[in-house]
C-alpha cells in the first residue's frame, strides 16, 4: 500500500503561482513514478505531469509545457508541482498518483485524495 497526500492548493489570482506537494508513505518502492492529474467541474480527469523517482525523465500536457514544473525529493518521498503563470482554465482538483510501468503503459494505482486550485480571473 501506499498512502498520498497533497498539500498546497487554494485561491490564486490568473497570473499567479502556487506550488503543491505530495507526501508519499508506506510501499513507496512500489512505485516507479509520480503523476499529476487534474479534474475540473463537469470534466474528466486528465494527465498534468509525471516525474520517474529515479532519473531525470519528466513529462508535461500540452497545456502546462512551459508554465507547470514537477519536482521530486526522495529523501522526503515527495513530489512537488509549481505552477506558475496560471490560468482560470487551470482551476480543478489536482490528485498525485503512484504509477508503475507495465509495458509501455502506465498505470496508476494509488491516489491522493486531491486539493482544490481555483485561478480567478
Amino acid at each position: 500500500q501506499v498512502q498520498l497526500a497533497e498539500s498546497g492548493g487554494g485561491l490564486v489570482q490568473a497570473g499567479g503561482s502556487l506550488r503543491l506537494s505530495c507526501a508519499a508513505s508506506g510501499r513507496t518502492v512500489s512505485s516507479a513514478a509520480m503523476g499529476w492529474f487534474r479534474q475540473a467541474p463537469g470534466k474528466e480527469r486528465e494527465f498534468v505531469a509525471r516525474i520517474r523517482w529515479s532519473g531525470a525523465t519528466t513529462i508535461y500536457a500540452d497545456s502546462v509545457k512551459g508554465r507547470f514544473t514537477i519536482s521530486r525529493d526522495n529523501a522526503k518521498n515527495t513530489v512537488y508541482l509549481q505552477m506558475n503563470s496560471l490560468k482560470p482554465e487551470d482551476t480543478a482538483v489536482y490528485y498525485c498518483a503512484a504509477g508503475m510501468l507495465y509495458g509501455s503503459s502506465w498505470s496508476y494505482d494509488y491516489w491522493g485524495q486531491g486539493t482544490q486550485v481555483t485561478v480567478s480571473s
